[in-house]
C-alpha cells in the first residue's frame, strides 16, 4: 500500500506538471463502481470537468488536489492504485480505471489492479480526512506529543502506529522499520513505553520516512511514481519482508509474527 513517502513522492512529481492546468475531460470506467465515493461517477466527472487545478497537498496517505471554486479532489490509492502523468494518452491496459485529460493534452491515468482505491470531490475536506491524526513529519509532532499519545493506549505500539487516527500516513512497511530503528518490540504495549523510548521512536519514524522519501518510496509490488517508475527504498529496508535473513546489526535471524492482525517483522536481539 502506498504510505506517506509514496504519496508525497507522487504529490511532488505531479505539482509542476498539473498545477494551473484545467481538467478538460474526466472518465471513470464502469468496471470500477466503487472508485467514486459520495456520488455517481457521471456526476463526479461532470463536476470535475472545467476545473482548474490550483494546488496539490497531502494528508496522511490521501492526495488532495485543490481546484478553482473551492472544491477538493481527494485520491486514496489504497493497496494497488497508481496515478500516472502521461504527456500522451493513457495506455490501453486492463487495469485502467479512470482517465483525466488536461487542457495541455496530457493525461492523468488512474490504474488499480484490485479496484480498492477511492476518490471524492468535496467542498469540505474534513468530511474525508478530518479524523486523521497528526502528520509524523510536522515540526509540531515531537517526542512529547508521541509519548502523550502512546501513554493513552494499551494496544501494541505497532498497532498504534498503524492507526491513522493516531498518526497519519504510517503503514506496515515504515512501522516495522521505525520500531527496528528505535529498538522496540512491535508487540510491546504502547502505554508501557518510557519517555526515552518514545523519544527514540519519534526520531526513528522521522528518519525512516525521510530516507524513504529520498529513495522515492518502496516498490515491493505495485507502487510506481507519477512517471510510472519504481521507488528504490525496498533495497534498503532492515527488517520488512526479511524473514529468516540475518539482521544487518547483530546477525540474528529476522522473525515474522502477527501483531494487531498484521504481518510484522523484527529482530529478537536488537528489539528487546
Amino acid at each position: 500500500m502506498p504510505e506517506l513517502p509514496e504519496v508525497e513522492t507522487i504529490r511532488r512529481d505531479l505539482t509542476p506538471r498539473i498545477v494551473c492546468r484545467t481538467v478538460a475531460e474526466a472518465w471513470v470506467s464502469p468496471d470500477a463502481p466503487k472508485l467514486v465515493q459520495g456520488e455517481a461517477a457521471d456526476s463526479f466527472c461532470r463536476r470535475l470537468a472545467g476545473r482548474r487545478i490550483e494546488e496539490l497537498d497531502r494528508r496522511g496517505k490521501y492526495l488532495l488536489i485543490r481546484l478553482h471554486g473551492g472544491l477538493t479532489w481527494i485520491v486514496h490509492l489504497r493497496m494497488t492504485g497508481g496515478l500516472i502523468h502521461s504527456r500522451g494518452g493513457c495506455p490501453q491496459e486492463r487495469f485502467l480505471r479512470a482517465r483525466f485529460r488536461l487542457d495541455d493534452g496530457s493525461h492523468l491515468c488512474y490504474v488499480d489492479l484490485r479496484k480498492l482505491g477511492t476518490m471524492w470531490l468535496v467542498d469540505d475536506e474534513s468530511k474525508v480526512v478530518g479524523k486523521l491524526g497528526p502528520e509524523p513529519l510536522a515540526e509540531a509532532f515531537g517526542p512529547q506529543e508521541l509519548h502523550r499519545l502512546l501513554a493513552k493506549r494499551s494496544a501494541p505500539v505497532k498497532a498504534v502506529l498503524l492507526d491513522q487516527g493516531a498518526v497519519a500516513g504510517i503503514g506496515n512497511i515504515y512501522a516495522d522499520e521505525a520500531l527496528f530503528e528505535a529498538g522496540i518490540r512491535p508487540a510491546k504495549a504502547a502505554k508501557a513505553l518510557s519517555r526515552r523510548a518514545a523519544e527514540r521512536l519519534q526520531r526513528a519514524v522521522r528518519t525512516v520516512l525521510m530516507e524513504a522519501l529520498e529513495d522515492r518510496g518502496s516498490s515491493f509490488r505495485d507502487y510506481v511514481d507519477a512517471e510510472g517508475e519504481q521507488g528504490m527504498h525496498q533495497l534498503r529496508v532492515k527488517v520488512f519482508r526479511r524473514t529468516g535473513e540475518p539482521c544487518y546489526v547483530c546477525g540474528t535471524a529476522i522473525k515474522r509474527v502477527r501483531v494487531g492482525g498484521r504481518s510484522t517483522h523484527y529482530c529478537p536481539k536488537c528489539q528487546r
